[in-house]
């Protein structure tokens, strides 16, 4: 069976990428890592009010039916419900599952404190049960992450667990992409030298997979123009993504699409920037034509709050405060081209 992401990803290996290819992820996996704030907010009312389960699941619904994004990556309960309600029926869109849940992940839990030690491996995705029925139900690909600390014990834990993984997924004929967070302590490094640590970090745990074992594609922090060139650089078997990070603003959200794209990504993979969005599906319609390169950042945030007035929306924030780039990280970029 073959998805369009498949499509996208040989044309990429192959040398033959256009901006069309351009790989759209949209990570509505957000209950793995938290719970009763997973799902976002229904912004119709006076006041946004938080969806329920039933809700998240309509609002994903919706965007599987719109047909942009390439991946929807799911919790594996959730994609069981979506399945039994027919969702991908017909569907170009791979569905996938979260398939591990390191600490690092658990940072939404209200009133939590997960986050204040070195991340730790957790795994409790059953690879089995996702396989037994497919195609029929399931899925074949799955998102496994870590979080390198620059701590010998956290990440030799990290990493041996992550080989341990490899050697299930492998059994069952799993597929994955490769999540590698930024440290989730205080390391006493730079932000370009946390870019040269996790980059460094990223070769050296693929160096003793074989191709076989290989994730299909990498998911990581964008830090920055120099650190994506020189992993995207290094080795064209490793197709790299970004992941979204914080809400942030709207500008954020297709500045860093363009960025990423511009500077070797050939994926974004957003969770919160999608699903805090006001209006998602008017949002994913203008990341399509950020990545295609037929609509520039800030001409993108005008026509979304002109969407936001057709729909009768109230914004989370006012069009000048939205057309700002608050993301550190993108700044100096945004104002070279701007030069």
């Amino acid at each position: 069976m073959s998805s369009r992401l498949d499509r996208k990803l040989a044309n990429i290996r192959a040398g033959k990428y256009t901006r069309s290819d351009f790989v759209i992820a949209d990570a509505k996996d957000s209950d793995v890592g938290a719970g009763v704030t997973a799902t976002g907010f229904d912004w119709s009312g006076e006041t946004p009010r938080r969806r329920s389960r039933q809700e998240f699941i309509e609002q994903i619904e919706a965007i599987i039916k719109q047909d942009i994004v390439d991946i929807m990556l799911l919790s594996q309960s959730n994609l069981e419900l979506l399945q039994e309600r027919g969702a991908f029926v017909g569907s170009e869109i791979k569905p996938a599952i979260r398939a591990n849940l390191e600490s690092m992940c658990w940072g939404a839990v209200r009133n939590g404190k997960y986050t204040d030690t070195p991340s730790i491996p957790f795994r409790d995705t059953n690879l089995a049960r996702a396989m037994a029925n497919y195609p029929t139900s399931g899925t074949d690909l799955g998102l496994y992450s870590v979080s390198f600390n620059n701590n010998l014990e956290a990440d030799a834990r990290s990493l041996n667990a992550f080989a341990e993984f490899r050697a299930e997924a492998a059994k069952h004929g799993f597929k994955y992409f490769y999540e590698v967070f930024n440290p989730n302590v205080d390391t006493g490094l730079s932000r370009e030298q946390i870019g040269e640590f996790v980059n460094d970090n990223i070769i050296k745990s693929l160096a003793s997979v074989t191709r076989a074992d290989r994730p299909l594609f990498l998911k990581t922090v964008y830090n920055g123009p120099k650190a994506m060139e020189e992993l995207a650089g290094f080795d064209s078997e490793l197709i790299v993504g970004v992941l979204g990070g914080g809400a942030g603003t709207t500008r954020d959200t297709f500045e860093l699409v363009s960025q990423a794209e511009r500077y070797g990504a050939r994926l974004a993979l957003f969770g919160r920037k999608i699903n805090l969005a006001e209006a998602p599906l008017e949002l994913l319609v203008l990341m399509r034509q950020v990545a295609d390169g037929s609509v520039e950042p800030e001409e993108a945030v005008r026509a979304y709050h002109g969407e936001l007035q057709k729909l009768g929306l109230k914004p989370a924030r006012p069009l000048e405060d939205d057309r700002k780039i608050t993301e550190e990280v993108l700044k100096p970029a945004a104002k070279l081209k701007a030069v």
